[in-house]
């Protein structure tokens, strides 16, 4: 067994893999191979990003090599060795702008790691450190990290599925790291650098530091992790200093509300996860304002055509024994509004009924047909015809 891979990566890499190739199966099939034109069109997408990345390094970096800057190719060469890599990837070192990392590529088959120069020079006093930073993205490269995303990609944005695999890759990493450094606390210093800078990392008290794990365990603590792409930092140097280092617990309340939003890449973080809910709930509440207002609307035209029943009734009655129209509802003993407090106002001319509702005006108007006086509704002020009731459409 693998003693650089961290336990959780290995089963969840088969189960995301195992899922995401059935959702790709599911997908193809699906779309009757549909689907595979959008992959294509993606895959061109990437060879234009991807090559402005690569040229970018391989234009602006500079490439370690026995000639140029031996020491720290020999270095990295070292830990190729001790991780058994073969055949060492390009690598290089770039200027960050102030970034305080490094990181693993890929392009058509070619592996390339970048160390970005600040976290050499910060390592200038314990050089060892720098092993651990080269380690980590070799890790990603040794464990497929770079290429098994393509077949997990349909299920990796899964809420704590996703962003689980992710943290145990790092886990992975670090591992790889450490395994690459000749002094016990050359990993945890290199991993502190990041959180306390260039220079005050050496006066970091790594123990205290890693006990720091302990007071982020609430509610938001556990929740921002369960959705992010990486382990707080604290936790990395905890197990950076012992590898079987028992961890706090998460809050349990936390993996409900986790479980509800979905995994945006470590480029988001979950801070992205987080748009995303609210994007699709603004999305789902734009379509569902309007249906709910018109189905408002509905509810108020439909009551008023009920409670005006006996409006029409009476007044049906009035034109069949007198043949006339009355001049006012009050003439036929009528009131001049309904129980719901709409008012009603007859055309003398046509025996019309307009109902004033607080959602516009609903007309009730009269026919002449073999059977006698049917009634119908139509819009008034206001409304619109799709916000009539069904049941009294002419």
């Amino acid at each position: 067994m693998d003693p650089w891979v961290y336990p959780r990566e290995r089963w969840l890499g088969k189960l995301t893999l195992v899922l995401g190739l059935l959702a790709w199966t599911l997908i193809v099939v699906g779309t009757l191979g549909i689907a595979l034109l959008y992959v294509l069109l993606g895959f061109i997408g990437y060879v234009f990003a991807q090559s402005a990345v690569i040229a970018w390094i391989k234009g602006t970096g500079v490439k370690l090599s026995p000639q140029q800057l031996p020491e720290l190719h020999a270095r990295f060469v070292d830990c190729c060795t001790r991780l058994g890599i073969a055949q060492p990837p390009e690598a290089y070192l770039l200027h960050g702008d102030g970034m305080f990392n490094a990181f693993a590529t890929r392009f058509f088959g070619r592996n390339f790691v970048v160390l970005l120069s600040d976290v050499v020079d910060a390592m200038e006093a314990q050089p060892d450190g720098i092993h651990f930073y080269m380690g980590h993205e070799l890790g990603h490269i040794r464990r497929g990290h770079l290429t098994g995303h393509i077949w997990r990609a349909p299920v990796l944005w899964l809420p704590l599925l996703g962003a689980a695999y992710a943290r145990a890759k790092e886990y992975t990493c670090d591992l790889h790291g450490a395994a690459c450094c000749r002094e016990v606390d050359s990993a945890p210093r290199a991993l502190v650098a990041l959180a306390a800078g260039a220079q005050q990392w050496r006066n970091v008290n790594l123990q205290r530091y890693a006990a720091q794990s302990a007071g982020n365990r609430g509610f938001w603590g556990s929740f921002h992790e369960l959705i992010g792409g990486y382990p707080w930092l604290t936790k990395r140097v905890a197990r950076a200093i012992d590898p079987g280092a028992k961890l706090p617990e998460r809050n349990p309340v936390a993996y409900l509300l986790a479980f509800f939003v979905p995994y945006a890449g470590r480029a988001g973080g979950g801070a992205a996860g987080v748009l995303i809910v609210v994007a699709v709930n603004a999305v789902m509440a734009a379509s569902a304002i309007p249906a709910y207002q018109e189905y408002q609307t509905r509810a108020v035209l439909a009551q008023a055509w009920a409670e005006g029943a006996p409006v029409r009734n009476a007044l049906t009655r009035h034109y069949e024994e007198k043949a006339e129209i009355p001049d006012t509802l009050a003439a036929v003993g009528l009131p001049e509004n309904l129980p719901n407090g709409a008012t009603l106002t007859l055309d003398p001319d046509s025996m019309v009924v307009e109902v004033a509702t607080t959602k516009g005006t609903l007309r009730m108007e009269p026919s002449s047909t073999d059977r006698g006086i049917a009634w119908h509704c139509s819009a008034g002020d206001g409304l619109k015809e799709k916000a009539l009731p069904a049941s009294c459409k002419k």
